[in-house]
């Protein structure tokens, strides 16, 4: 539905011209320039199965409209990006159902974001964990704020990583960094993530949203059409990844199936570090 736009966390984009809100997700365009905010604060905007549909309908409501030339997508807030998954959704998932999950997940928001035909960049202002960092991983382009933190904390719980975090992830820093990171469920910081090549800039955050304009301008300065094709040519080089996108997919519901899962998830819902009985 068509509503008044609130305060807009880009200062560009406070003269709006089109809004959409919906539950969890706020939709600005203004002048070529689409602003997605997932507005879920008191959550420190963790996705959940609402969240995840309204980006979707978002992104496809994008897909044809040429009002829409690049896409900037956020969080609410100033503490975070995307703090992960709503793991109360999903901590008494059957096998079947984790990957139910997993794959509803690949195919409605995050390869639609990969794939979208106009450039996305991802503005990273805090926490970006789990399926929060998965999320930013699929936008073309990421630029982090200074106080920003990253990680996969998804082996904590007894878990992959489900909605991409296994395969985007070593493509953009090397298979050894990205399996330390998965190993390890350590955030890194911003200044790492950089030297990492996991983001392409680290400014600090009160400039965050004009360096986040002044790239969506830089590249309106170019051919739409190309930027496309050249989305689809990038994307077509790491085709040999799609079995792998397959593998995330069962592994991560054959992990729901392990006494391992039901202790980590069981133990962050407690708010107690896990015993892993290893199985």
């Amino acid at each position: 539905m068509e509503n008044e736009a609130p305060s807009s966390p880009l200062p560009y984009l406070q003269s709006k011209t089109t809004y959409l809100k919906m539950e969890n997700i706020q939709l600005t365009i203004v002048d070529g320039i689409a602003l997605l905010v997932i507005n879920r604060p008191k959550q420190l905007n963790a996705l959940n199965k609402q969240t995840l549909s309204e980006i979707n309908e978002a992104f496809e409501s994008m897909r044809d409209n040429d009002a829409v030339k690049v896409v900037i997508m956020t969080g609410s807030g100033d503490k975070a990006f995307v703090a992960g998954a709503d793991i109360k959704e999903f901590a008494d998932f059957s096998g079947p159902e984790g990957s139910d999950l997993a794959k509803t997940g690949h195919t409605t928001v995050f390869n639609v974001i990969e794939e979208f035909s106009k450039p996305v960049i991802a503005a990273i202002n805090g926490f970006a964990l789990g399926g929060g960092l998965e999320l930013a991983m699929a936008a073309h382009v990421r630029i982090a704020s200074d106080n920003a933190r990253m990680g996969l904390p998804e082996t904590s719980l007894g878990v992959i990583p489900g909605y991409g975090g296994t395969q985007r992830l070593p493509q953009l820093i090397g298979k050894g960094r990205a399996l330390e990171m998965i190993f390890s469920a350590k955030m890194i910081d911003a200044s790492t993530a950089l030297n990492y090549g996991l983001v392409n800039a680290v400014v600090p955050q009160e400039t965050l949203q004009t360096t986040a304009e002044k790239m969506a301008h830089d590249f309106m300065k170019n051919s739409i059409v190309a930027m496309g094709y050249a989305i689809e040519a990038v994307n077509a080089g790491l085709l040999e990844g799609a079995i792998g996108y397959d593998v995330e997919v069962q592994a991560f519901g054959d992990c729901f199936e392990t006494a391992d899962f039901k202790e980590g998830t069981t133990a962050f819902l407690e708010k107690r570090k896990p015993k892993f009985p290893g199985a």
